[in-house]
């Protein structure tokens, strides 16, 4: 069998032009967002490390809360608050993070972030961690967000 070559050349273009088409429909769906999710990154880590930081800047369409979060690199997901106790710089799971309509919130080292516990395997800079973002509203519908952060270096500074 013959393919006639201007066939092919309509076939490898739109090869070619498939991944914009995609990247296109992740904008579209990624524009009706309620929560605009700026720089997300997690903290590299070391062999037999067990856990370590999420962290990402949330701006809210609507007063919403982050209730949760889940990865399938990790066992488990929490949210947590760093915070000082007396002289003691201590850590804390929270049950939920307000997000108030407009504001950004920052979950930062040092700060307010998401905890991926039981991680499945070290983490190494400049890999690309997949994260499902739990929100609630005030009427107590839930709704998802995904995103994937990058992976950085285990020194990388808290600003």
């Amino acid at each position: 069998m013959r393919i006639p070559l201007r066939h092919s050349l309509l076939f490898a273009a739109a090869l070619l032009c498939a991944p914009i088409a995609f990247a296109q429909m992740g904008a579209a769906s990624a524009s009706g967002a309620q929560v605009a999710i700026d720089a997300p990154w997690v903290r590299a880590t070391v062999p037999r490390q067990p856990a370590t930081g999420a962290f990402m800047r949330l701006t809210a369409a609507r007063d919403l809360r982050l209730v949760g979060a889940r990865s399938p690199a990790a066992e488990h997901v929490e949210v947590h608050e760093m915070a000082m106790q007396g002289q003691m710089m201590r850590m804390r799971q929270v049950a939920s993070l307000d997000l108030p309509k407009g504001r950004a919130v920052a979950l930062a080292p040092g700060g307010y972030h998401l905890m991926l516990i039981g991680l499945q395997r070290p983490l190494r800079a400049g890999e690309k961690v997949a994260l499902t973002l739990l929100f609630e509203d005030a009427d107590g519908k839930r709704s998802e967000q995904q995103v994937h952060a990058e992976v950085r270096p285990l020194a990388t500074p808290a600003s």
